[in-house]
C-alpha cells in the first residue's frame, strides 16, 4: 500500500511536469523563470523533495496558472 505522503508527491510531480510541458519548457528554463535551481525542479518532478508553500506559489506564477490549486489537482 502506498504511503499517503508519497501519493501526494507523485500527483504533484505529475501536475508540475504536465504544466511545464504544456508551455514547452525545459526544467532549466522553468527554474530560470522562477528563480529556482534546475535541480529543485528535477527533485520535485522525481518525488525526491516536497515543495514548500512558497515554492508552489512561485511555480504557479512561473507556469502562468490561473490559480495555485492547478498544481494540486487530484490531491485530496
Amino acid at each position: 500500500m502506498k504511503q499517503p505522503t508519497k501519493s501526494v508527491q507523485l500527483q504533484f510531480a505529475k501536475n508540475l511536469r504536465r504544466h511545464r510541458e504544456r508551455l514547452d519548457l525545459s526544467q532549466e528554463a522553468l527554474a530560470e523563470i522562477c528563480g529556482l535551481h534546475r535541480t529543485e525542479i528535477s527533485l520535485l518532478e522525481r518525488c525526491k523533495r516536497s515543495p514548500r508553500l512558497e515554492t508552489i506559489v512561485i511555480l504557479a506564477r512561473g507556469l502562468e496558472l490561473g490559480f495555485v490549486g492547478e498544481l494540486l489537482e487530484g490531491i485530496v
